[in-house]
């Protein structure tokens, strides 16, 4: 017990007698104090006392697909940031191959009393993935936010970059600079976000199915899936994530093509040190802060106790033009 106190006491800078104080129950202790030493008892594993277990700890699962792609762990830096600002203290939870898996950190989370859950990517984007552990949540009554599209009737509120305007940035771009040979490398064809994207970029102009190439999110991927569309003779490829962009580059490359000269190449995120690539990539920037602040505040709106509607907040992207686009080259 002394050992608990002492670990309690020091995580959360305060003393062990207020530690005491907090765990018996006793008056004297500000709110605010007294959520941090409860955060600090489940942030180091150790039981609540008895009195103190109905009530929900003030932790929230943060559940992201990988830290790979900069994307997410630039989602995690700001909504973690504003978690804290809310006396909220995220757990970070990252899938790896083979590891645990997203149902399997949910039934931890609940283990843990989480006063809510936010998944930025991750399954609720795939309509073949299973579905079960997000219907175990809203059985249970945990608040959920979304980050990013999420197939239909899971019943979350959601916040997402608009697939739609992104991709028409993009193909407008590449056709205002003489490209006609357009082609794109999405994710798998149950992925919602790149459904959506299909779907704008069928309106834009001429897209033969061989134009669309799918690929796990990876430059492996990437690489892969753009040497198919360069084979297709595509001048402009449109990728649905930066790293999958910097697949193609690296395609390009390999056939002995250069970038931007004889195949131009745009991302999407807008992720860390796309301005330092050789060339600096063009790509479609997502806004992270505001994003990640709005799924906070809803998230924050739900465990105060206010009914959030299960619907999806659409921000708008940004083309970033760099070097990674030009002209196309003539025939």
């Amino acid at each position: 017990m002394t050992r608990r106190l002492a670990e309690v006491a020091k995580k959360v800078g305060v003393s062990e007698a207020t530690v005491s104080r907090v765990l018996n129950g006793k008056p004297g202790v500000s709110e605010a104090t007294r959520q941090a030493v409860l955060s600090a008892l489940d942030v180091l594993g150790y039981e609540r006392p008895t009195q103190l277990r109905g009530e929900r700890a003030r932790l929230v699962g943060l559940v992201l697909p990988e830290l790979q792609n900069p994307i997410f762990p630039a989602f995690a830096e700001v909504i973690g940031g504003a978690l804290a600002q809310l006396g909220l203290t995220p757990v970070l939870c990252t899938q790896t191959k083979g590891g645990v898996s997203e149902a399997d950190y949910v039934e931890l989370l609940l283990q843990q009393q989480v006063s809510g859950v936010v998944f930025a990517g991750g399954l609720f984007a795939q309509a073949d993935a299973p579905h079960d552990h997000y219907r175990l949540l809203a059985h249970r009554n945990i608040p959920v936010v979304l980050i990013n599209a999420a197939i239909d009737h899971l019943g979350f509120p959601a916040v997402s970059c608009d697939d739609a305007v992104a991709v028409e940035q993009a193909w407008r771009h590449l056709a205002s600079l003489g490209h006609e040979r357009i082609g794109l490398v999405l994710g798998p064809a149950d992925h919602m976000p790149s459904a959506r994207k299909l779907a704008a970029a069928r309106t834009m102009g001429d897209l033969p199915d061989a134009s669309v190439a799918r690929a796990m999110f990876s430059i492996e991927g990437g690489h892969a899936a753009a040497t198919r569309l360069i084979d297709q003779g595509v001048t402009g490829i449109i990728c649905a994530s930066d790293p999958l962009a910097l697949g193609a580059i690296r395609a390009a490359r390999r056939k002995g093509l250069d970038v931007p000269s004889q195949v131009s190449v745009v991302g999407y995120d807008d992720s860390a040190f796309m301005n330092c690539t050789e060339p600096p990539l063009t790509t479609v920037r997502q806004p992270i802060e505001a994003m990640g602040r709005a799924a906070v505040e809803l998230l924050n709106a739900q465990i105060g106790g206010t009914v959030v509607p299960a619907e999806e907040l659409l921000f708008e992207p940004e083309l970033v033009v760099r070097g990674s686009t030009a002209q196309a080259p003539k025939a």
